[in-house]
């Protein structure tokens, strides 16, 4: 059933989100005992489609993977916009332990990796359909201890992120004039990022680059700064230019992301990365994706001045370890790295102070300040660190 062609009013209804044609033959073959089965692009136009036409949604079957934008984010969305707690299954290609522990705790039911079983689908989501009374109630997920921000800090977090707001009114004007007149597009944009215990948030900076940014990444992997001790890459390895074989036989991307009002396949774009060996991290010196007031302002840190008003919010503190993009938080959901999810998610940390202008970082250096600073966190060493920070702003490395 199309997006467009509602459930019978009043009618139990089983979402699928982001599977369009994927996989259509085998859940046709799946006995939902008489409820109707209705397929959604993506998860805001389901979100939308709920909340507007009082469709009775009883779960939740998603094609995507958990740090993608219909995986934990969605499951965000539904608990912002106060929709019914409903079953709520995940459909991947990649998955591992700690990701299922991640995924249960973020409130996801269950996960289905492919390939897929029809009988193994129809049975777990008919049992949680209609044991959800029951279990719903009963479900208490073990989170990770989480670094307790205090009071002090969220008063010092609100107190000078709005002071700085306020003063630095006429820069935001000014910076605003200089990307209009350089280019193209929207002054601010927003990424999704996995913060602390992976809470998946709006990330909102200026723009720096141009708006077809994302579209070169695959095009520029080879000069990624964060491969410098992974060893000599491969440099005839090829990058898919089309969709790849599972793409392909639908007609149409089935992993979108979206940034800058432009669309890249996820699943592309996690292949075309490093190994699970290789960087989880994407950074480039000199890049050419960057524009002229871009350079500047990354130079200078003011792109991440908009990140105020996520401190604002209770997304961020001023002081933490970096949000995430969700496709690097997925490989980081390791023993040996989780830690840093542990801490409140900030606009400047240790490692930014400790390694900025001391030349290259590799990954294993960052992730370890990252977790020294989970360790140590306290209101006393945040002040600290906030007093370095001022004269780590003035040195030309980008971080």
């Amino acid at each position: 059933m199309s997006e467009n062609i509602y459930a019978t009013q009043g009618a139990p209804t089983i979402a699928l989100v982001g599977f369009e044609n994927a996989f259509s033959e085998m859940f046709a073959e799946c006995n939902f005992n008489n409820k109707e089965v209705v397929h959604f692009e993506n998860g805001m136009k389901m979100v939308s489609a709920w909340s507007d036409h009082n469709i009775n949604i009883v779960a939740i079957i998603s094609y995507s993977e958990i740090m993608a934008p219909a995986g934990l984010a969605l499951i965000e969305t539904l608990k912002k916009r106060a929709l019914p707690a409903v079953p709520f299954f995940l459909v991947v290609n990649y998955f591992n332990p700690n990701l299922r522990k991640l995924a249960l705790t973020a409130g996801i039911s269950d996960v289905f990796r492919i390939p897929l079983k029809a009988k193994r689908i129809e049975k777990r989501v008919n049992f949680l359909i209609d044991n959800w009374n029951l279990l719903k109630d009963n479900i208490i997920p073990k989170v990770p201890p989480i670094k307790n921000i205090g009071f002090a800090k969220r008063t010092f977090d609100v107190f000078f992120a709005g002071l700085a707001l306020f003063f630095l009114s006429p820069l935001f004007l000014i910076i605003y004039i200089m990307i209009k007149m350089e280019s193209k597009g929207p002054v601010f944009y927003y990424s999704l990022r996995a913060g602390t215990g992976f809470k998946v948030f709006k990330f909102y900076k200026f723009r720096s680059m141009f708006v077809n940014a994302d579209q070169r990444i695959k095009d520029l992997k080879h000069l990624n700064q964060y491969d410098i001790d992974a060893g000599v890459k491969d440099t005839t390895e090829k990058i898919r230019e089309t969709h790849c074989s599972q793409c392909a036989a639908e007609g149409k991307c089935q992993y979108p992301l979206y940034a800058d009002n432009i669309q890249w396949c996820e699943k592309d774009f996690k292949d075309s990365k490093m190994a699970s060996s290789g960087s989880a991290f994407f950074k480039i010196k000199n890049d050419p994706r960057i524009t002229k007031v871009g350079n500047f302002i990354r130079n200078t840190s003011i792109d991440e001045l908009p990140q105020l008003w996520n401190v604002i919010i209770g997304d961020m503190s001023i002081v933490g370890n970096r949000p995430l993009p969700l496709y690097e938080a997925e490989k980081l959901t390791t023993d040996k790295y989780v830690l840093r999810f542990a801490a409140p998610a900030g606009i400047t940390g240790l490692w930014q102070v400790e390694k900025r202008g001391k030349g290259d970082m590799s990954e294993d250096e960052r992730l370890m300040l990252d977790n020294t600073y989970a360790k140590n966190q306290s209101f006393v060493n945040d002040i600290k660190l906030i007093l370095k920070t001022i004269p780590a702003l003035l040195q030309k490395e980008n971080v």
